[in-house]
């Protein structure tokens, strides 16, 4: 019997699976697409309410806050006749951060969320061209 059966017991050890449950970046991930009118942040929140989920517009219209807590609801040591076995499921606090492009119209935000599927747009809006380089001409001061 190898030393990680004897540890793990029958259970297939995965070390990836077990980076996954530990991280909260991979445990709520999102997919972010562009499209010509606006940014759109699709996020999988499985068995969560939209009350225990927050968004947020932060750093002066910057950033795109997700965050929310996962309740450990049934895993309480108060009742002593419950055995688990295994124990796969995120639970706690996540938060998710993204930088907002110069074009998002970051006042026009908007959320909604069906089936533990949050979707959240972000307007885009024209972003002014910088100016390109002018050459200044320098001038001779004769005195």
């Amino acid at each position: 019997m190898s030393l990680i059966s004897q540890l793990c017991g029958d259970e297939i050890f995965d070390p990836f699976l077990s980076m996954i449950n530990k991280c909260p970046v991979l445990n709520t991930p999102t997919d972010w697409k562009e499209t010509p009118d606006a940014h759109i942040f699709v996020s999988d929140l499985p068995g969560l309410k939209k009350e225990e989920v927050k968004v947020e517009v932060v750093d002066e219209g910057k950033a795109l806050q997700i965050s929310g807590d996962r309740k450990n609801e049934g895993l309480n040591e108060d009742n002593r006749n419950e055995k688990w076995h295994l124990v796969e499921r995120c639970r706690g606090k996540f938060l998710r951060r993204f930088r907002l492009p110069e074009n998002a119209k970051s006042d026009e935000v908007k959320a909604s969320m069906e089936n533990g599927v949050l979707v959240v747009t972000v307007p885009k809006q024209e972003v002014k061209k910088k100016p390109e380089k002018k050459v200044i001409d320098i001038e001779e001061i004769k005195g």
